[in-house]
């Protein structure tokens, strides 16, 4: 017999309410990842060229290459030497609908859980003990929620110390989520 993911209904909604929960205390309480973002000494200045060149909401390279074709022209070359190099993302004005954004990162966690009791359902029997449940979905969880952020320090300059983290994050909520389906993990029949 195996486990389905209708009997893993419960680990993986309190796993995603706990990953929601602590991702809510990571970014409220705690504000260690404050210090991600810098405030530009211009600011105002480059909001007013952005917003004079009708930027948009998107995602925006600068100097920007269609092709990697491109990178061999002699003119791009120089604009990427003498800089700004940079990547921009423009968000609509106002304040950031936050109901709506705290709403997708719940939708996301359950998701992530979702996606993880597949992972488990296909590894873990019924009746697994409580520490083998908790080791696969813990890694699974970490790997979940947290390995896709590497590439934004190897791609669109992140800093590594930001990855590292998401990364810290990652871990708490592949913890949280491997002891709420250790504990509801299926007995066997």
């Amino acid at each position: 017999m195996s486990v389905s993911l209708l009997d893993l209904w419960m680990p993986i909604l309190l796993g995603g309410i706990l990953a929601w929960l602590a991702s809510a205390v990571v970014h409220t309480v705690l504000k260690y990842h404050n210090s991600d973002y810098q405030k530009l000494t211009n600011e105002d200045e480059v909001g007013a060229v952005i917003a004079k060149g009708g930027a948009a909401p998107g995602f925006y390279s600068f100097p920007h290459c269609v092709d990697m074709k491109e990178m061999q022209d002699e003119g791009m070359q120089k604009r990427f030497e003498q800089g700004p190099v940079g990547m921009l993302a423009v968000m609509p004005n106002g304040m950031p609908p936050m109901g709506k954004l705290i709403g997708q990162q719940v939708v996301y966690s359950i998701a992530a859980c979702v996606l993880i009791a597949y992972c488990a359902s296909m590894a873990l029997a019924p009746g697994a003990d409580y520490l083998t449940v908790f080791r696969f979905v813990a890694a699974v969880g970490f790997l979940t929620f947290g390995w896709a952020v590497l590439p934004f320090s190897i791609w669109y300059g992140h800093p590594w110390s930001t990855s590292a983290k998401y990364l810290f994050d990652a871990a708490i909520y592949g913890l949280l989520v491997g002891g709420a389906f250790g504990w509801l993990w299926p007995a066997a029949a």
